[in-house]
C-alpha cells in the first residue's frame, strides 16, 4: 500500500528566492524565505490569530525579512531611476513589475544560476511584449496567443526553476500589456524601462545584498516524473490552457476591457501546484485574499485618488507584504497584491468602486476556470503526488543520518547540513500536498487527524535530524559505537517504510529496537532514538488502510 495512502493534499522558499509553495498554500516560488514552519500542526491548532501566525511566524536567520526588505529597495530604486531618466508612468510600472518578477520568481539553487536566469528574462519577455502590443487591436489573434503563452509557461516548469521563472515572466509580460493597453509605439520606452529595471534590481540582488552566498545551497525538489500525458507539467499545461479559455470567455462577458484579470487569476492558481487538491485550496485562498484586499481598497485606494507620495508609500508597504507573507500565507499575499493593484489603478486615473467589484468577479471567474479544469481535464490526483513527496522526505532522512554518522565517525568531508535544508524544503512540499485535507473547512475529520499525525511526525523527524546535524558539526563530538548502531537502525527503519512493510512487522521491530527506558548519555543518541520512535510511529498512519480511500 503506498505511503500516502489515505491522504490528499505550505509555498516554500529556500535560500534563493521563492519556491514550491507557502505555509498555507502560498505562491510557490523557491527561495530562502519559504522555509517550513518549525511549529507542528498540534501547536497550530492551539494557536494564535492568523495575523500572528503570518507576521510572527518563524523566520530562521531573518531570511524572509531580508528577502522582503531587499525587494522594496530593488524595486524602489528601479522605479525611481525610470522616473529620473524621464520614462512615463506606464513605463515605470512596467519596469517595476519586471524588477518584482526578477526578485520573486528567480529561484535557482545557486547564485550563479540565478544570475543566468535573470539575464534570460528579457529573452523570454520582450518578444512576448512586442507580440502583445502588435495584436492590441486584433482580439481573436490576441486571445489565442495569450492562451498559447499561458500553456507554454506552465509546460516550461518541466525544465525546473529556470523554466518556471521564464514561463512566469513571459505570461506576466503579456498580462501587463493588457493591463496597460500597450501599443507598438510604446515598445522602445518599455524595452528600455524593463532592461534598466532588471539591471538595477540585479545590482541590488547580486551586488549590494546577496545574502544567499552565506546560505547553504538547497537542491530544488523535482516534481514526480512521467512521460507524455503522465508528466504532470504536460497535463497542467493542457488544464491551464483550457481553464484559461473558459476564464477568458466568461471574463469578456463581464467586461470587454478588464477580462484579463480572469485569465491572470487562472494562471496564478496553477502556479506552484501539482494536484487538483492543491489547486482547489489555492483557488479558494486567492478569492479570499482578493476579497479582503478589495475591502481594504475602498478605505485606502479610493480615498488616495492617485496622490503621488501616499501612493508610493502604499506600494512600498504592499511590496514588502507580498514578499514577507508569501512564505506563510497565500491569502495575505493576495491581499497585498490587490491593494497594490488598486492604488496603481488610482495612479493611472481609472479607479472607482465598480472597478474594484469587477476585480472580485473576474477573480472568481478565473478561480472557477482553474477548478473546473483540474476536476474535469486530465486530473492529477493527490494520492500519487503526496506519496512521492513523502518518499523523497524519507530518503532525505536516510541521507541526513548517513552523513551525520560519517561525520561523527571522523570524516571531515561529510556534512549533513545541506541535507537538513533539503529535508525542510521537502517537508514544505508534503505540507502543500496535504493542505486540502488539513484545511479548516475539510469535513473529513478522521482523515484530517491522520494527516496531522503524519505532518507532526515528519516535524519530529526534522527536529531530531537538525539536532543530530548540530552535534555532528561539533569538532569535540567523539565517535561512539552505539552511534553507529543507532544510525544503522534509523537507516533500516527508513528502508522498511519505503518497502511499505506491514504495520505488524514494524510494531515488532519497534518493540525490539527502541527501548523507551534505556539510559541515553550521549546527546546524539537521544536524537537518534527520537528519530527511531518517529519513524516507527509513522508506519501506522502511512500503511494502515483507512475505511475508505482518502486520495481521489
Amino acid at each position: 500500500m503506498p505511503l500516502a495512502h489515505g491522504f490528499r493534499p505550505r509555498l516554500i522558499h529556500s535560500a534563493s528566492g521563492c519556491s514550491y509553495g507557502p505555509v498555507d498554500g502560498a505562491a510557490d516560488f523557491r527561495g530562502a524565505f519559504f522555509m517550513p514552519s518549525a511549529r507542528s500542526p498540534r501547536e497550530t491548532r492551539k494557536g494564535s490569530s492568523v495575523l500572528k501566525r503570518v507576521f510572527v511566524a518563524p523566520d530562521p536567520g531573518r531570511v524572509r525579512l531580508r528577502f522582503a526588505s531587499r525587494a522594496v529597495i530593488g524595486i524602489g530604486l528601479a522605479v525611481a531611476l525610470c522616473g529620473l531618466v524621464g520614462h512615463s508612468l506606464v513605463a515605470a510600472i512596467t519596469g517595476g513589475l519586471a524588477a518584482l518578477l526578477a526578485l520573486f520568481t528567480v529561484t535557482d539553487a545557486t547564485v550563479r544560476q540565478q544570475a543566468v536566469t535573470t539575464a534570460l528574462l528579457p529573452v523570454a519577455g520582450l518578444p512576448v511584449l512586442a507580440v502583445a502590443a502588435v495584436l492590441h487591436d486584433q482580439p481573436a489573434a490576441r486571445d489565442l496567443v495569450f492562451l498559447a503563452v499561458m500553456g507554454a509557461g506552465v509546460y516550461a516548469r518541466r525544465w525546473g526553476p529556470r523554466g518556471h521563472s521564464l514561463g512566469v515572466f513571459a505570461f506576466m509580460t503579456f498580462f501587463a500589456a493588457q493591463f496597460l493597453h500597450t501599443v507598438p509605439g510604446q515598445l522602445p520606452e518599455l524595452y528600455a524601462a524593463v532592461l534598466l529595471s532588471l539591471g538595477v534590481s540585479s545590482t541590488v540582488r547580486f551586488g549590494f545584498w546577496c545574502y544567499e552566498r552565506r546560505l547553504p545551497v538547497v537542491a530544488v525538489p523535482a516534481p514526480p516524473e512521467g512521460r507524455g500525458l503522465a508528466r504532470i507539467t504536460t497535463r497542467q499545461a493542457v488544464q491551464a490552457t483550457l481553464g484559461g479559455a473558459f476564464a477568458l470567455g466568461l471574463g469578456q462577458v463581464l467586461s470587454d476591457q478588464r477580462w484579463y484579470w480572469a485569465v491572470g487569476a487562472t494562471w496564478w492558481v496553477f502556479v506552484n501546484t501539482t494536484s487538483r487538491g492543491e489547486t482547489l485550496v489555492r483557488g479558494f485562498r486567492r478569492v479570499l485574499g482578493t476579497v479582503i484586499g478589495i475591502a481594504a481598497g475602498f478605505h485606502v485606494a479610493i480615498p488616495l485618488d492617485g496622490a503621488g507620495v501616499p501612493t508610493a508609500a502604499i506600494v512600498a508597504v504592499s511590496v514588502f507584504g507580498i514578499f514577507y507573507t508569501a512564505a506563510v500565507s497565500y491569502s495575505w499575499m493576495m491581499f497585498f497584491v490587490t491593494v497594490m493593484v488598486g492604488v496603481l489603478y488610482g495612479a493611472l486615473g481609472v479607479l472607482d468602486a465598480s472597478l474594484l467589484w469587477l476585480r472580485v468577479a473576474e477573480t472568481a471567474v478565473g478561480a472557477l476556470g482553474a477548478v473546473l479544469a483540474v476536476l474535469v481535464v486530465l486530473p492529477v490526483t493527490t494520492h500519487a503526488v503526496t506519496d512521492a513527496w513523502i518518499r523523497k522526505a524519507l530518503r532525505c532522512v536516510h541521507a541526513c543520518t548517513a552523513e551525520a554518522a560519517e561525520r561523527l565517525a571522523g570524516s571531515l568531508s561529510a556534512d549533513p547540513a545541506p541535507r537538513v535544508a533539503e529535508l525542510e524544503v521537502l517537508l514544505g512540499r508534503v505540507r502543500l500536498s496535504l493542505a486540502p485535507l488539513v484545511h479548516p473547512l475539510s469535513p473529513l475529520k478522521a482523515r484530517k487527524a491522520r494527516a496531522r499525525q503524519v505532518l507532526a511526525l515528519l516535524d519530529d523527524c526534522v527536529r531530531e535530524v537538525r539536532g543530530l546535524a548540530s552535534i555532528a558539526a561539533d569538532p569535540a563530538a567523539s565517535h561512539d559505537a552505539r552511534l553507529s548502531a543507532a544510525c544503522s537502525r534509523v537507516e533500516e527503519a527508513v528502508e522498511e517504510l519505503l518497502r511499505q512493510e506491514s504495520r505488524q512487522a514494524r510494531g515488532a521491530e519497534r518493540a525490539g529496537g527502541v527501548q523507551p527506558g534505556a539510559a541515553v548519555d550521549h546527546p546524539a543518541l537521544a536524537h537518534l532514538h527520537g528519530l527511531e520512535r518517529a519513524l516507527a510511529d509513522l508506519a501506522t498512519p502511512l500503511h494502515s488502510p483507512p475505511r475508505a480511500p482518502i486520495a481521489a
